[in-house]
This record gives C-alpha cells, structure tokens and sequence, in this order.
C-alpha cells in the first residue's frame, strides 16, 4: 500500500517539462499524422482525377479524328451533304439523309416497340409476379442483353424475317396504308426496328426493374389501402417516384439502338434509297460503315464515312443532352 501510494504521488509530481515534452510528442505525432492524411487525399484526387481526364481527352481525339477525317468531304460537297439524297460511291455522289433517315426510323420503330414491352415487364416483375419467379425471370431477361448482337442478326435474317415475310407482311400491307406499301420481302427498315427492339428491351426493362423496386413499400401500401387497383398505384405512385429513372432507361435503350452496327445490317436491306415505306430495304450510318469501309476509295469515300460517323458522334450528343434536360426537368418537378 506504502509503494503504491509512493508511486503515486512520484507520478503526480512529475516536473513540468517532461509533461510538456509529453504533450510535444503527441501533438507532433497528430500533426504528422495529419500530413499523411492529407497528402494521401491529394494523390487519391489527383488519380481520380487523371482517370477522368483520359475519358474527356479520349473523347476530344475521337471528336478531332472526326472532323478532319471528315473535312474533305464537307469541303467538297458542303451543306449539301446534310441534305443530299443520293449516295453513289461509283459517281463519287455522297449525301447522308439515306442513312440519317435509315437510323432514325429504325430507332423509333425500335423504342414504339421497346418501351411498352419493357414497361410491362417491370410492371409484372415488381407488382405481380410471384416472389418465387421473380428472380429467374429476372436473370433471364438479363441474360439476353450479353447475346452477341450478330446472334440477333442470324436470327433476324433466317427465322424472323421468312416468318414476318409470310405472315405479317401479307396482313399490313392488306390495310392498305402508305407506310407498309410495297412487296413483303422479309427484310427491310421495319425488320430491322424489330429486331432492334428486341435488343434493347433487356436494357430498358432491367432499369425500369430496378427503379421500380426503389418506391418505398409504404406508398404502395398505402395506395392499396386505399382501394387502389394495381394499375392505379403503378401510374400514380410508381410512374412519378421513378420517372428519372425511366427516361434514362429509355435513353439508354435509345443510345444502343442508334449505335447498333451487326444486327441491323444483316436485316435492314443494305440500299442506298429513299422509300416512304417502312417494308422498303433500306440503310443506316453504321450498316453503311460497315458494308463499305473496308473497300472505300481514300479520296472521297473515306472521307464521306468519317462524315457518317461524325452526324452519328453528333445525333448520340444530342440524345444524351435531351435525356441530361429530361432527367434535370423530371428532378425539378420532383422537387416542387
């Protein structure tokens, strides 16, 4: 007890420069600590940052290649390149609206037929189907956005488009309308928004899935406690909750099906015309790539791709701007 008390008493009076000492030591320790912290955090902003910089400096080559690849042939044909509806690699004719229009059609066609599809999906996945289903049918659905789009492209050209040749065809060019004039051929623009659309319903379903199940389960509830029917909670809870999130899946669905190269040639037709009707065959920016890059004559044709390429580089800006003002539009309504 006496040696206790003694050491006790030895600590308790300990001289007033070794416990300033003591304090020194400490406070020297944070401070380097604090160095450390903090040149750590500089060097992880500035990998983050580079990262981002290659993405931006990726973005700005590609811009660049494009528009001096390109500037032969808006230097020879000028505006009338935007708007000419010819192209004639033979006459070295080169005008984009066959292929710009090509792209956009079977783009639309793509989503008219994707995006209902899609929704219904959700829909049944998130409100109805039966727990047990729910993720196998998920995971398939899933699955079919990592099939090759060339698969699509076989599938298309030998099974959908004798099928739709015989049977489909047939009954919408009987109701007589302009857009499906023409003889069943099979293959052509609409076909390929078709299979278009099967390629990107995984995306946009997967999305509107997934941003479905972020509605908190007491809204829904309380819908229903109120006498809601399924459809009733869906268009007045689930739509507003997660309209950010559908319109970027549908952008998403958009911006795959603008870009889609392989499957779209194996079906649209491959014809450097202009038709009214959408059983026509016809051509896209990147069927046409595809189809003549390869054995394009450097002068005027190479450049004429470049220029394909770059309205394609400006159509996809612009759909990821209006999907940018869609989604800042639909989180400031939100938000009043």
């Amino acid at each position: 007890m006496e040696y206790t008390a003694t050491t006790s008493l030895d600590a308790g009076a300990r001289p007033a420069g070794c416990q300033g000492t003591t304090k020194t030591m400490t406070q020297d320790a944070i401070a380097a600590r604090v160095r450390r912290f903090a040149l750590q955090d500089r060097l992880f902003l500035l990998v983050t940052f580079t990262f981002a910089a290659v993405v931006l400096v990726a973005l700005a080559g590609i811009l660049v290649s494009l528009v001096v690849e390109a500037w032969p042939a808006f230097r020879e044909f000028g505006f009338g390149f935007l708007t000419g509806t010819r192209w004639s690699p033979a006459d070295e004719v080169f005008g984009a609206v066959i292929s710009v229009y090509g792209t956009l059609v079977t783009s639309c066609i793509a989503l008219l037929l994707a995006v209902p599809i899609s929704f219904g999906i959700a829909v049944f996945l998130t409100e109805t189907c039966p727990k047990s289903l729910r993720r196998p049918l998920g995971t398939a659905i899933e699955l079919l956005a990592g099939v090759p789009s060339i698969i699509y492209g076989f599938w298309g050209l030998f099974v959908l488009a004798p099928v739709f040749q015989e049977y489909i065809q047939p009954l919408l060019i009987a109701t007589g309308l302009p857009l499906f004039e023409g003889p069943p051929l099979g293959i052509g623009i609409f076909t390929a928004g078709l299979v278009l659309s099967l390629m990107v319903i995984p995306f946009i379903a997967s999305v509107m899935r997934d941003v479905f199940e972020t509605v908190p389960p007491v809204l829904k509830e309380s819908a229903y406690g109120l006498g809601c029917t399924t459809w009733e909670v869906v268009r007045n809870i689930v739509l507003p909750y997660t309209r950010v999130g559908v319109i970027g899946g549908v952008m998403l669905g958009l911006g795959r099906a603008l870009g889609e190269t392989m499957a779209v040639t194996f079906v649209i037709g491959n014809a450097n015309r202009l038709a009214s009707s959408l059983f026509a065959p016809g051509n896209s920016i990147a069927s046409t790539l595809a189809n003549e890059f390869a054995e394009a004559d450097p002068v005027l044709h190479v450049p004429a791709l470049f220029a394909l390429g770059l309205l394609l580089f400006a159509i996809t800006v612009v759909v990821l701007a209006a999907a940018k003002w869609l989604t800042a539009r639909g989180t400031a309504a939100a938000g009043r």
